[in-house]
């Protein structure tokens, strides 16, 4: 039998296809996707609502609130934060101090002559704003109580500014009281950050059982965007282990890009900025940069 070139150049194709490498797995077991780099928006509004949800504390919610947005602000993405936490972590995390704050949340919540807008506040980063938080909303929650609609206030103030705005991301404080039900009535989709600990995902069932009561009650086109892990260390049998309960019960809603621990969250936290700009090429920027991406590859930002 004659071999012609044609015949080995196959075999050869045949032989290198064999010797290819698997392609890369990132800590979720998935093959790492490459998000591509949004295109630039022609226009801003109407924004999508995202509330950062988790009834556990010290899960990472502040921030993944804080870095999303600066990484989607970077993508040209006009974002709103909302602090609604009585500790008012997300407005410390832009400098603001609590103490000399006119005007919060609380007051465009619970005084219907304050308009929105006289409350937001300019960041410093292009293309944030912030509606902060202080002590004063914890009253809130017992005043709200007594009012129409309670579940609803929050959604009917931020309306007024929806069309200044692509994202509008509100910071949950760790509870599942009415405000979390007002941030859950007020949004279109639902990030779950959960810290690679086991003691966290005991909580999630409770979570879940919450978001779905308001999808069937009060806000059908609720949906959950994704859960996003944090504070993960691949060193460590129990993280990956977390991780692997997370596919379990989540599966695809698990987000691939997860943020792994760094003191450099803290640092930035404590120079009162996002880590984009504070260590702009650490990985953990890029990780917020790829969860941005990630988030409107999925369609849950414009």
């Amino acid at each position: 039998m004659v071999h012609t070139v044609s015949d080995e150049q196959a075999s050869i194709g045949r032989l290198a296809g064999l010797m290819k490498e698997p392609p890369a797995v990132g800590p979720t077991g998935r093959p790492l996707t490459e998000f591509p780099v949004p295109a630039p928006l022609a226009s801003h509004g109407p924004a999508r609502v995202i509330a950062m949800v988790n009834q556990k504390g010290g899960v990472g919610k502040t921030t993944s609130t804080i870095n999303l947005a600066a990484a989607l602000a970077e993508y040209g993405r006009k974002v709103l934060l909302v602090d609604f936490d009585p500790q008012g972590a997300l407005s410390a995390g832009f400098g603001a101090n609590p103490h000399e704050l006119d005007l919060t949340v609380y007051n465009v919540l619970m005084d219907r002559k304050v308009d929105i807008r006289e409350a937001i506040q300019a960041t410093g980063i292009e293309n944030i704003d912030l509606l902060p938080a202080n002590i004063d909303l914890s009253a809130a929650e017992v005043q709200l109580v007594n009012e129409v609609a309670r579940e609803q206030v929050l959604d009917r103030a931020l309306r007024r500014v929806s069309d200044d705005y692509d994202v509008i991301l509100i910071d949950c404080q760790p509870s599942l009281g009415l405000l979390t039900v007002n941030a859950l009535t007020a949004a279109h989709g639902v990030i779950i950050p959960l810290i690679a600990e086991f003691f966290a995902l005991r909580a999630v069932a409770l979570l879940v059982e919450t978001i779905e009561k308001v999808q069937d009650r009060i806000n059908p086109r609720l949906e959950v965007d994704g859960v996003l892990a944090t504070m993960y260390d691949a060193r460590t049998l129990h993280s990956r282990e977390v991780l692997g309960r997370l596919l379990e019960a989540f599966g695809d809603k698990v987000f691939e890009t997860v943020i792994k621990r760094t003191i450099k969250f803290a640092d930035a936290t404590v120079a009162a900025e996002p880590i984009t700009t504070y260590a702009a090429t650490h990985p953990g920027a890029e990780a917020y940069r790829n969860l941005a991406r990630e988030l409107i590859s999925r369609g849950g930002a414009p």
